[in-house]
């Protein structure tokens, strides 16, 4: 008596790539999620990086800031960023309210704020 040996028909066949193709294709999404995720956190700490190094500029410098709107530059890990400092007075005539705000384009990545004492 012979054996007939049987193997997987085509339809067994096309169904298992199917399963592999749908699993590979979900990885990859998760993949570059992932990866736009890590992206954003150090975007993030970059910019917050620079606004914290503008807002102690400021201190140093120990003067009051000028009211108003600036902008500045910030270079970090060979990343450029663009900010906006804005000083307005408090209700203590004594201190002044410094709001750093650093962007990506038109985006904004950070956004610090501090309390900076006005010398006598």
């Amino acid at each position: 008596m012979k054996r007939r040996l049987r193997g997987f028909t085509l339809i067994e066949v096309l169904v298992a790539l199917g399963i592999v193709a749908v699993a590979l294709i979900a990885g990859v999404q998760a993949t570059i999620t992932l990866t736009n995720h890590a992206q954003r956190q150090a975007d993030s700490l970059l910019a917050r990086m620079c606004a914290e190094n503008e807002l102690v500029r400021i201190r140093l410098t120990r003067q009051a800031p000028p009211m108003g709107e600036s902008n500045f530059a910030c270079d970090q890990a060979q990343r450029s960023f663009g900010g906006r400092l804005t000083v307005t007075p408090t209700a203590n005539p004594n201190f002044r309210r410094v709001d750093a705000q650093v962007l990506d384009g038109d985006y904004t990545v950070a956004r610090l704020a501090t309390v900076v004492g006005v010398a006598p």
